[in-house]
């Protein structure tokens, strides 16, 4: 959602010199992005593994290069998108004179020279990131999410279609997600993807990561006409999967807003979280059953019945998903 801020700032700033600091897991994401320049990799997990060691020496090392690498760039601005202390200590690291923090917390808003607090809740997706530029008077226009997948994503992805005897629209489903109470049922998704076949004869593509493998082999099951992808592609492969979709039903995680930021028909099942219901498109749509307990996050009060979710059935999400594909 934090891509939105790029097309903001290469409006604003056309000649700028833009770099994105992140961890490599999520690097794939940004890697021969258009608006950037570069894409700077934290090699976290590589320190970690030097202090596990004892390494201290190595260690101090690296992150001295490191934080010369950064200043060398001559920075100046830094934005602290996340804020958290991990993320707001590298922004102070970085040497930039004007430092930006969103929503600072644990301590990280003494690193920076501004914080911009997320202010009122709304129900627009990314709206702290929109709040953030509407501060700094960006060029916002309509503030899309910017996740282009490559070329040679495309292209691999075209190959694994054709591999599959895919060669006509397909809906993708995007079934998993970080806690169980964020999930929809199995059977749904077995109820779902029956119907969708029946309705359409449409092939259907499941995607997720390789954490997913082992849930997505016991999905696949119940559901065997389903083409299982979780885990078996990169993620700039994945996200062009997504781009050339028909249609795409998934929970509140990271594949079902890449559907909305590549403007695919998307519908997003929500539950026990609630961060937007406003998707900024007209074929993307959440569904989300007000009760009283939601949106009760990481603290579920249903004794694991999840109520929110059992009653987002499959025929209430394929009718959605029918309505999202018609819209022109």
């Amino acid at each position: 959602m934090a891509s939105a801020i790029l097309p903001a700032l290469r409006n604003t700033y056309p000649g700028a010199r833009i770099a994105w600091l992140i961890e490599p897991v999520a690097a794939p994401l940004l890697d021969g992005h258009p608006l950037l320049d570069r894409v700077i990799r934290w090699p976290r997990n590589e320190w970690l593994k030097l202090l596990t060691a004892g390494r201290l020496v190595k260690l101090c090392r690296e992150i001295v290069s490191f934080v010369r690498m950064l200043r060398a760039e001559r920075f100046d601005i830094a934005f602290d998108l996340q804020g958290l202390f991990k993320s707001g200590i590298w922004t102070y690291l970085s040497g930039a004179p004007e430092r930006i923090g969103l929503r600072s917390s644990e301590g990280s808003r003494h690193l920076m020279t501004r914080v911009i607090q997320r202010g009122e809740l709304t129900s627009r997706i990314g709206s702290e990131y929109l709040r953030l530029a509407n501060e700094m008077g960006f060029e916002v226009r309509d503030f899309p999410m910017s996740v282009p997948a490559t070329e040679k994503a495309k292209l691999e992805a075209g190959a694994l279609l054709r591999k599959l005897g895919i060669r006509s629209p397909f809906i993708v489903i995007c079934p998993f997600t970080t806690r169980p109470q964020k999930h929809w049922f199995d059977a749904y998704w077995i109820g779902f993807s029956q119907q969708m076949q029946r309705a359409h004869t449409m092939p259907i593509v499941m995607l997720g990561g390789p954490g997913d493998k082992d849930h997505a082999a016991r999905l696949h099951q119940g559901m065997p006409f389903v083409h299982n992808l979780a885990g078996k592609t990169t993620l700039p492969q994945t996200v062009a999967l997504i781009s050339q979709a028909s249609g795409l039903l998934g929970l509140d995680t990271g594949l079902t807003h890449m559907g909305i930021a590549h403007g695919i028909p998307t519908v997003a099942l929500f539950g026990s979280t609630r961060p937007y219901d406003n998707t900024a498109r007209a074929n993307a749509t959440v569904l989300f059953e007000a009760l009283p307990c939601a949106p009760c996050r990481r603290r579920p009060i249903c004794a694991g019945a999840f109520t929110c979710m059992a009653q987002l059935t499959p025929d209430r999400a394929l009718l959605t998903l029918q309505k999202m594909m018609s819209v022109l």
